[in-house]
């Protein structure tokens, strides 16, 4: 049975969440802390398939929880809750390791359906048909590990960097538009603000590029989006 932890201070969204989780077949476990959360997830008795984090949270916030996870080596998807959509807590949010967001107040088949959104997206990155593991440029991706490696180092990825990452690497060599990745990695309406992908490519650049200012792998083709290359290439 998929396992969900909620993360929420009040008690009544918290138990909602979890009536309603429950009623589509879900298994839960509320923490209302983040003090509670991370000895859920790192106490090694239950495994959980996502959690649901509020970002809102007595003494360490959401945003901390995420990064202590990921710190940690926990990959779990995370879709977090803010009453915050300003873009730069979006990424923030994005940053300290969540695979997705979603602003309070929200409806319930929003949420059910970002969620499950992020379940089948874990269980798509296993079964893929394209290999494992991909090379380029002295730097290996294991799509099934979420690891990029180089010759001196080992990146663990988010779910949705790595998802990413296959998405761009699945059309190399083609223009990849905003629109495209809202569409087909995040799976949102077009109308949707893009400059959350913005700021997941300048951390790609980062991964992946030996100059991340001066990108020869991951380029910007200007008013349109992006394209990876596995061959080193200046943008134009």
């Amino acid at each position: 049975m998929t396992t969900i932890l909620i993360v929420e201070d009040e008690p009544h969204l918290a138990d909602g969440l979890r009536f309603n989780l429950e009623m589509e077949g879900y298994q839960t476990t509320i923490a209302h802390d983040g003090e509670s959360a991370l000895a859920a997830v790192t106490s090694g008795g239950r495994q959980y398939d996502a959690v649901i984090l509020d970002v809102m949270l007595p003494g360490i916030d959401g945003f901390e929880v995420a990064a202590r996870l990921r710190r940690s080596g926990d990959y779990t998807p995370i879709l977090m809750l803010t009453a915050r959509s300003r873009p730069e807590d979006v990424l923030r949010g994005f940053e300290a390791g969540a695979d997705d967001y979603l602003p309070k107040p929200f409806e319930l088949s929003i949420l059910l359906a970002r969620l499950n959104g992020l379940l089948r997206r874990r269980q798509w990155m296993m079964r893929e048909l394209q290999p494992e593991q991909y090379q380029f440029s002295e730097r290996t991706i294991d799509f099934r590990n979420l690891e990029l490696r180089t010759h001196n180092q080992t990146i663990r990825l988010t779910q949705m960097e790595g998802e990413l990452l296959r998405y761009l690497i699945r059309h190399e060599g083609e223009t990849v538009s905003r629109k495209s990745i809202l569409e087909n990695v995040w799976g949102m309406r077009e109308d949707t603000d893009t400059r959350a992908i913005d700021n997941f490519i300048v951390r790609l650049r980062k991964y992946i590029e030996d100059e991340p200012s001066s990108p020869s792998h991951l380029l910007t083709v200007r008013g349109v989006g992006y394209r990876f290359v596995a061959r080193a290439q200046r943008s134009s």
